[in-house]
């Protein structure tokens, strides 16, 4: 459809039916069909994440969905959210966007964000971020560089004119989210200074590295909470898990967790840092399109050596023992034992000088971009 051609019958509708419900959930599958990068959501996980089902996120947070019809079709969505311990915590006003989705027409995202403004401004909110699917501490970022590859397990993906449409309606560039790749050998590139740096540390606090101990595993869940928390807490952005969200996220991937994959670094047996890294099942999800029942988990969990990618997704050490060098203790121990499989850092904040030097300076490769957008 060209950019200049009036859309007919267009009308934007607050989500509330049951059919409205599963229009919203299913618009994906008709937007990217054909795309060979696009993985598809999972259908059970996106119920609860837009406030469809009862979710821990939406304890201290609001949400409300549109969709933008056309002659009847529905062709686009978007989420207005209201995060009110995102607010709390770095004292502003801010509403957030999620889970948008457009064809390629400018006059439906600007109706679409339309309607999402003005349910904000009906809660006393006049700015706006996003995308966050619903927040940082989930999927999130708009990808503008790195088409040319599927997305990694709990990464986005989006059509590549979803940008020019954001751009389109006022908004501008906050922050950048990076990810880069590397295989098993980086650690082996290191700066002899960086690598240096890592196994003084080590000797310096006499650090014990473990993986984690799933037959404690609500203990384990716990104790990454705690130091997740206490890692991000200047993070542009941060908004601390709820124990609640943590069990949630728990309960939903304790099957998918590969113990060698997460790593406890401990100081006389306290717990410091941890890394956490996944399989990436997007391969699988897209072989299930995204269904889990009935049968769907079975072929997403079975084999899994049969998956040759993963994804790291955090590494957090508490705020005394940062800048000695425990991140690189803990990839050290990590990189060994996933060396079967190529790795995705992933997402690294643009103001994240350090993380992103040390990547850089392992030979970590910069494949992809997301964006996250205000407007205020």
């Amino acid at each position: 459809m060209s950019e200049a051609a009036v859309v007919t019958d267009l009308s934007v509708e607050p989500v509330r039916t049951r059919r409205q419900r599963k229009e919203f959930l299913l618009l994906p599958w008709r937007l990217y069909t054909g795309d060979p990068n696009w993985i598809p959501p999972l259908l059970f996980d996106q119920r609860g994440l837009v406030g469809f089902h009862r979710h821990p996120f939406y304890q201290d947070a609001e949400v409300q969905t549109f969709l933008a019809y056309r002659e009847g079709q529905p062709v686009g969505r978007i989420a207005a959210i209201v995060n009110h311990a995102h607010n709390r915590q770095h004292k502003e006003q801010r509403g957030f966007f999620g889970f948008f989705e457009s064809i390629d027409h400018q006059e439906v995202a600007d109706a679409l964000f339309g309607a999402a403004q003005q349910w904000l401004v009906s809660h006393n909110i006049r700015s706006m971020r996003g995308p966050c699917n619903p927040s940082l501490n989930y999927e999130c970022g708009m990808l503008v560089d790195g088409f040319d590859t599927p997305p990694y397990f709990m990464m986005t993906y989006n059509k590549p004119y979803y940008g020019r449409l954001i751009e389109g309606c006022g908004f501008q560039k906050a922050q950048d989210l990076y990810a880069f790749w590397g295989n098993a050998e980086m650690l082996g590139g290191l700066d002899p200074k960086l690598l240096r740096i890592c196994l003084q540390a080590a000797e310096r606090f006499n650090v014990k590295v473990r993986p984690l101990d799933k037959s404690r595993f609500r203990e384990e869940l716990d104790m990454f909470l705690d130091v997740y928390n206490q890692s991000l807490g200047g993070t542009w952005g941060f908004v601390p898990l709820s124990a609640a969200e943590v069990r949630h996220l728990g309960s939903q991937m304790r099957h998918m967790i590969v113990p060698e994959l997460a790593q406890v670094a401990e100081v006389e047996g306290k717990p410091i840092g941890a890394v956490f890294g996944l399989l990436d099942y997007n391969p699988r999800i897209k072989q299930i399109n995204g269904r889990l029942f009935p049968f769907g988990f079975i072929r997403l969990l079975s084999n899994r050596r049969a998956l040759k990618r993963m994804r790291l997704i955090s590494t957090n050490v508490v705020p005394e023992y940062q800048r000695w060098g425990i991140g690189l203790v803990l990839l050290n121990a990590l990189v060994p034992k996933a060396k079967e499989w190529g790795m995705e850092f992933s997402w690294v904040l643009e103001s994240n000088a350090l993380s992103r030097g040390s990547l850089e300076k392992g030979g970590a490769k910069l494949t992809k971009i997301y964006r996250i957008f205000d407007r205020d």
